[in-house]
């Protein structure tokens, strides 16, 4: 149940909306900035309380102009 459908009514304070608005944006912001990785978003009673992102590197492509890996 969304607190964004407007066919659902919900007892959340204006101030929830908008701590949840934010989150949004910054999960949004995350991924648009993030090339390869992973996002991890911890929960706790049912509130988003951390986001955290791991950036992770790819260096494949370096390997075949050097001539092999490890």
């Amino acid at each position: 149940m969304s607190i964004y459908d407007k066919n659902t009514v919900r007892e959340e304070s204006l101030v929830e909306i908008a701590v949840n608005g934010s989150i949004v944006k910054d999960i949004g912001e995350a991924v648009r900035s993030l090339g390869y990785g992973t996002i991890t978003v911890t929960v706790r009673e049912s509130k988003i309380i951390q986001l955290e992102v791991t950036e992770k590197r790819r260096y494949d492509d370096v390997w075949c102009f050097e001539g092999g890996g490890i």
